[in-house]
């Protein structure tokens, strides 16, 4: 079984978007441990706040068929991929880490994990004794390291 993280975010719905995709998760996956949500401005663009969070899970689940289930779970919130990587979303799932996988193809481990503190924060808060795969180094470590004024965020009370 691997520990597999994945973040999610919305600023469409947000609320009932991260509920459907806790929801789906805990379908295919069981029990989930759910970061606290973070609110937090959109980055490269204009728009409504996104709303954070990371869940973690156990799988023997290939990465690619986590990332299978992922592209379901946006359809059913009714993302759709356009050219701007940067945009409004009714979802936004992301497999951050899957065990100790390293696959630059799929993107493994996420990169994102040390640019955004919406993504860093929570997993630090599930997840901070982690050792990260290519830093060897724990998330909590890096967590402290990081300029958390580059991406303010604000906790919220969202019952997933």
């Amino acid at each position: 079984m691997a520990g597999v993280f994945l973040g999610l975010g919305s600023n469409i719905d947000a609320e009932k978007n991260l509920r459907l995709a806790v929801n789906e998760l805990r379908c295919v996956y069981g029990d989930l441990t759910v970061s606290p949500v973070y609110r937090s401005t959109p980055v490269g663009f204009e728009g409504p706040d996104f709303l954070n969070l990371v869940v973690a899970l156990e799988t023997d689940v290939a990465p690619r068929e986590v990332l299978d289930q992922i592209e379901r779970i946006h359809g059913l919130a009714g993302r759709s991929r356009g050219p701007d990587k940067f945009s409004s979303r009714p979802l936004d799932v992301d497999l951050l880490l899957h065990g100790d996988t390293v696959d630059p193809a799929l993107r493994l481990p996420r990169s994102d994990i040390f640019e955004y503190g919406f993504v860093l924060r929570p997993l630090a808060d599930i997840a901070p004794d982690l050792v990260h795969p290519l830093t060897g180094r724990t998330i909590g470590e890096h967590w402290r390291e990081f300029d958390g004024a580059r991406h303010p965020l604000t906790p919220v009370d969202v019952i997933l």
